[in-house]
């Protein structure tokens, strides 16, 4: 928000989500949180150093020190993508989240376009195929 931190996003995006899970709705403020997976070797800090914030477990989520702002996830074990919070994109108009997860905490009014629904979060596994069809229809910055 205050553009204490900056970061780069060179690598297409790998999947779009929506995170209905408690934890999400009380860091965003919200029903559920908005990510976009992208690769680590296409993510760059360029400004700034970012903090760790929020529930300081195995995930990792990253917010600038000024303002305070949740900015990304690396989760646990999984070093070869970032979950970018979709809002922070310099342009974001082109996100719609394909796939919810965790529906079984959603507020029961939250709703969401995602074509895929899950009532926890999916196996490692589980997302290979989402990934995949996520690169065959899924959305694109124009």
């Amino acid at each position: 928000m205050c553009g204490g931190v900056r970061f780069q996003v060179s690598g297409a995006p790998l999947l779009t989500m929506a995170c209905h899970c408690t934890g999400c709705q009380k860091l965003t403020a919200s029903a559920y949180s908005l990510s976009i997976a992208v690769p680590s070797a296409g993510f760059a800090i360029t400004r700034g150093e970012p903090v760790i914030g929020g529930m300081h477990g195995a995930h990792r989520q990253y917010y600038c020190a000024h303002c305070k702002n949740w900015m990304f996830t690396h989760p646990h074990g999984m070093d070869f993508f970032v979950n970018v919070r979709a809002t922070m994109l310099d342009r974001h108009d082109w996100f719609v989240p394909y796939v919810e997860v965790n529906t079984s905490e959603r507020l029961p009014w939250a709703t969401t376009p995602a074509k895929y629904s899950f009532s926890t979060q999916p196996d490692l596994k589980g997302y290979e195929p989402l990934v995949e069809a996520f690169a065959r229809e899924g959305a694109r910055p124009a």
